[in-house]
């Protein structure tokens, strides 16, 4: 018997929504039935591709009686408001990291879908990654003891890929910490406990070109006395992927002429020409690949190198699997390759809408992570260590 498929609108069909590409073409379980976004362009892709309506004004999607779910993919400040209007026509909601921008709108996300009644997860994230949920497990299985250290590195040339003005305003949301912390927050908070009671940070922009954050190291403190490190640089030149065994973000094995192509890239370009250049690659424009088939050959996906040390055992989740190094010897849990890339976003919503299955990444988790990135901001601007509010320990 074939699951029943879930009627998935989808707002927003720039980057974020091009990664879930392959997984929300692919996923069985999904039907694509309606969209929306402002560029022409883009929407009369999406009709000749799904066969179904896409329209400019989101209202229209949230009144159309076919979807069920809306997975919104719109730019960061458009998210509180987006998902209080799609609530209010009883649509469950899943809705791209960051949250929002404020706490006071993540409270507002969480309080609309609990009055409407509906789903509010928030993914893609990386530590919704098989390699992350194995290690969260292995945690949890008591065999390794308690946590008490982690670390987690990431060196990329995130700053220098083509950007909207926006994606390089800190107050409209750009820069690292909104962007890129969201991941590794949220990645450390899970398998840490949840509940972080410190925050100290410090945050660099060393670029006058690109005007925000483009770097951030930070020390987080838990509840239970664990604690971790958390770098990330958008500026590298050095390329952590080679301690990832070549193995990119989305688990495609990097290549030599990969160094350098982001600054490449950029050279002699204006903002103008940048935000055009990033334009042409959406999806339906100029030089879009028009390709919907899962990319062959993919390993898991990750967000650079991350060691938990347990009591008991160092544990390091990987493209591949998680390695555990004990005290006398050194053992690979090893995964399946991934069949559908992101699979484990669709499992855990679709398993809440269908199943009533309680929810990892819930508002309420997400609005969590979103309190530790902004501490991290505070920190950096004041110097003084912060207290993130509104913590949770993970659901299962």
């Amino acid at each position: 018997m074939s699951a029943r498929r879930l009627q998935l609108g989808v707002a927003g069909l720039g980057r974020a929504f091009t990664l879930m590409l392959p997984t929300l073409a692919n996923d069985p379980r999904l039907q694509l039935v309606a969209a929306t976004d402002p560029q022409p362009l883009a929407c009369a892709q999406f009709t000749r591709d799904f066969g179904v309506s896409c329209d400019a004004n989101f209202e229209v999607l949230c009144r159309n009686p076919k979807v069920e779910a809306i997975y919104i993919a719109t730019p960061h400040q458009l998210h509180a408001a987006q998902v209080e209007m799609a609530a209010a026509h009883g649509k469950h909601v899943m809705v791209e990291k960051p949250m929002a921008l404020t706490l006071d709108e993540c409270t507002r996300m969480i309080d609309a879908t609990t009055r409407a009644g509906v789903v509010l997860m928030v993914g893609h994230s990386h530590s919704f990654n098989a390699p992350i949920l194995k290690t969260h497990q292995l945690i949890a299985s008591g065999n390794y003891g308690a946590v008490r250290m982690i670390h987690a590195l990431n060196y990329t040339d995130f700053l220098y890929r083509p950007r909207r003005p926006e994606e390089l305003d800190t107050q409209a949301g750009g820069g690292v910490i909104f962007s890129q912390a969201a991941h590794q927050v949220d990645i450390v908070r899970l398998l840490g406990g949840g509940l972080v009671q410190s925050v100290m940070a410090h945050t660099g922009a060393w670029d006058k070109t690109r005007p925000t954050e483009g770097a951030y190291s930070a020390l987080l403190g838990f509840e239970n006395g664990a604690f971790a490190s958390l770098s990330y640089s958008g500026y590298g030149h050095f390329d952590s992927d080679a301690w990832m065994n070549g193995i990119g973000e989305l688990g495609q094995q990097k290549q030599s002429t990969d160094h350098g192509a982001a600054r490449r890239r950029l050279r002699n370009t204006t903002l103008h020409d940048e935000a055009e250049l990033k334009a042409s690659r959406n999806y339906g424009a100029a030089q879009w690949s028009g390709d919907l088939r899962i990319p062959p050959h993919r390993k898991h996906q990750h967000f650079g190198p991350l060691i938990v040390s347990c009591e008991g055992a160092d544990l390091r989740p990987t493209a591949e699997g998680v390695w555990v190094d004990g005290d006398t010897d050194v053992t690979l849990h090893a995964l399946p390759e991934p069949t559908l890339p992101r699979q484990e976003v669709i499992d855990e919503f679709y398993n809440a809408i269908v199943h009533q299955q309680p929810l990892l990444h819930s508002g309420a988790w997400a609005r969590a992570t979103t309190a530790v990135s902004l501490a991290m901001l505070a920190s950096a601007q004041t110097g003084q260590l912060q207290t993130p509010l509104h913590q949770i320990a993970p659901e299962h």
